[in-house]
């Protein structure tokens, strides 16, 4: 008996022909999924330590379709036949979608990512009828940390140094995974895992319940350390950036205070000194230029080769240097028809100026992307849309958490799952045109 059929014959649950390991990227029949065992006396996995409850491939099983373990009690997690981490049940029911998220050091990553995360909880809900909700729980605590830790601060009205709000992205720890393949020692990364599922207000749901459902993905979501990126970093040990291959899309966030040139013409012009600690400066187009290097290498893709899928380059801090683009633009997306959908072609048309501003700015930035990618386009993002301030004693900037106003946070993603997915985003119908996706 198959490890999930009898679940499958309980539940009616439609399964994947084939499950990809969000860890390991190991694809695999359904039925070789592996049940985590629940008894205390089975601790101790070959390939996971002792510490871990055994992964095993079941025989008996529950009316319900839960695995029986070798001491009779009944089974709820499911683990990967390869590297025998957990993967959430939805993994095995939903289809993945892989995006990759880079950026340097004290780019701003991590707050971006939090601020994104946040507004689309609600966002995504209220305004396009999809259900954004955590597919793992445990795999998006630190992810969940940092959004209490920006939005829902018990020290709202205080000033809060920025560093004490979320920590930065690390090399290793709770975001990666450890395996041992004798004596061959494998940290992965943990990706965050979101489920996008269409509800009822949804415009494909309420025609068509069935298309609905298999528009439903979980989003598995890779945030890496930009130190990850440096040479020599990606090895067998350690495939912590192998994910870029295998991603739908990428988002590439630049900082605009890192390069001196853009720094110069921001409102606070010291704010790279104060904010970075060390007077931070970088050359941020070579971490895209070895991402490039990665993706070909692990794609099986020519040296000169073009990434053909959606690539977005990200502009932080544009609380800082919105005065060189003129009036912030308001959110692209609206309802039309009766249904909301995202402003393509607005996106694009800022775009053009971001690319223009960049290009003065940091134009080996700008080569360097469009050398890589085929589709590239720039968005300017503000995770905390507030003024900082540096702390009198300290010299550390500061903020007050109930003073944080994101700006364009959901737009990268949401410009991606409209290219990539258009039956779940859809494109905004414009009045004069017969094109209504990307």
């Amino acid at each position: 008996m198959s490890t999930l059929s009898s679940r499958n014959e309980a539940a009616t649950v439609a399964l994947l022909p084939r499950v990809t390991c969000p860890h390991c990227w190991e694809a695999f029949a359904p039925e070789q999924v592996l049940w985590v065992s629940e008894h205390v006396d089975l601790l101790g996995d070959p390939l996971l330590g002792p510490e871990q409850q055994q992964r095993f491939l079941p025989s008996r099983f529950t009316v319900e379709g839960d695995a029986i373990d070798a001491k009779g009690m009944t089974c709820h997690s499911l683990a990967c036949p390869r590297c025998h981490l957990g993967i959430p049940r939805a993994m095995v029911e939903a289809e993945p979608l892989f995006l990759s998220i880079l950026g340097g050091p004290a780019s701003g990553k991590s707050f971006f990512l939090t601020a994104m995360t946040w507004q689309l909880r609600r966002l995504l809900p209220q305004g396009f009828g999809i259900a954004f909700t955590d597919a793992d729980p445990a795999a998006n605590l630190a992810l969940n940390d940092c959004e209490e830790s920006l939005f829902l601060n018990p020290r709202e009205d205080d000033p809060v140094p920025l560093g004490s709000l979320i920590r930065k992205t690390e090399l290793q720890g709770e975001l990666y995974d450890t395996v041992g393949y004798g004596q061959q020692v494998v940290s992965y990364p943990r990706p965050f895992l979101f489920a996008l599922q269409p509800q009822a207000g949804h415009p494909v749901a309420g025609k068509d319940p069935a298309a609905a459902a298999g528009l439903s993905r979980i989003l598995c979501l890779y945030d890496n350390a930009g130190e990850h990126f440096q040479p020599g970093q990606d090895r067998a040990s350690s495939p912590v950036t192998r994910h870029l291959a295998h991603a739908r899309g990428l988002l590439f966030l630049f900082d605009p205070t890192q390069d001196r040139r853009f720094r110069a013409a921001c409102r606070n012009r010291d704010l790279g000194a104060v904010a970075s600690r060390d007077n931070r400066l970088s050359r941020q187009e070579t971490l895209l230029t070895e991402a490039a290097v990665r993706i070909r290498k692990h794609g099986g893709l020519a040296h000169n080769a073009r990434y053909d899928r959606p690539t977005v380059v990200i502009l932080s801090k544009f609380d800082e240097w919105s005065h060189l683009l003129g009036a912030e633009a308001e959110d692209p997306y609206r309802k039309a028809a009766g249904a909301m959908g995202v402003d393509v072609d607005e996106i694009e048309a800022l775009s053009a100026r971001l690319r223009e501003i960049l290009r003065q700015y940091s134009p080996e930035t700008v080569a360097a992307a469009e050398a890589f990618a085929t589709n590239v386009t720039y968005i300017a993002v503000s995770a905390l849309g507030s003024r900082t301030d540096a702390d009198r004693e300290t010299g550390l900037l500061t903020i007050r958490p109930a003073d944080i106003r994101p700006h364009w946070v959901t737009v990268p993603l949401l410009y991606i799952l409209c290219r990539v997915l258009p039956g779940l985003v859809p494109r905004l119908k414009r009045k004069g045109t017969a094109r209504t996706q990307g």
